[in-house]
């Protein structure tokens, strides 16, 4: 019931936030001010120094279940490249685990923990395989343009897309038009925050997000 709940979370919200910085501490105050921005989904990539560290601080703080609107979000982990790091981020606190690409190894260890696990994919085989292998959502990467999931879904009208990469605001809308379940936004969230030294701006960008998504589902 836990995995049929984080997903159902992950589509309702939409956004998710991709994260990446110098280190732990820096990361989980950029996913801090992206939950109080209105994100509810935080991805700690596993290209960040100690990024477990992160998880355990979020996964501390922040609870999927809660009641608590201001502690409630879905704390995750990305750029998994096998089910060695995504059991230790699972362990960590991790609700949900992203790839840049299929390894079924990885999709198979989630699975076992009842984990929702979003790889990487390009090409309708791949899409394929990762449906057999029983993921739930693809992670559509690198994106290109929104077009990519209407081609996607004429075989495969089954297939949840999450498309992450080449995502802005400007066309977030165009995105869930063609069939999104959900975006992943990574460097433009947080670009201008990291390079003013302020990362409270990414509290207003993460709104702007947030609202984007609203206005394409018609909320």
């Amino acid at each position: 019931m836990k995995k049929l709940q984080t997903i159902q979370h992950i589509v309702e919200h939409g956004v998710v936030a991709v994260l990446r910085g110098k280190d732990a501490n820096e990361v989980a105050e950029m996913a801090e001010q992206a939950i109080a921005g209105g994100i509810k989904a935080i991805e700690v990539t596993m290209t960040v120094p100690s990024a477990l560290k992160a998880i355990e601080k979020l996964a501390a703080k922040y609870s999927s279940t809660t009641s608590d609107p201001g502690k409630f979000a879905i704390i995750g982990v990305g750029t998994v490249l096998d089910p060695e790091t995504a059991r230790a981020a699972i362990l960590s606190g991790s609700e949900f685990v992203v790839g840049p690409s299929l390894n079924a190894a990885t999709v198979a260890l989630c699975n076992r923990y009842r984990i929702p696990v979003m790889p990487g994919v390009m090409t309708i085989k791949e899409i394929q395989e990762a449906l057999e292998l029983g993921v739930d959502i693809v992670k559509l990467f690198p994106s290109t343009t929104p077009s990519a999931i209407k081609a996607i879904k004429g075989p495969l009208p089954q297939a949840n897309i999450m498309p992450t990469g080449g995502v802005t605001l400007d066309n977030v809308g165009d995105w869930i038009s063609a069939g999104a379940v959900a975006v992943g936004i990574g460097s433009d969230l947080t670009n201008e925050a990291v390079k003013k030294g302020d990362l409270s701006l990414v509290a207003a960008r993460a709104a702007q997000y947030v609202q984007a998504f609203k206005a394409a589902k018609g909320r």
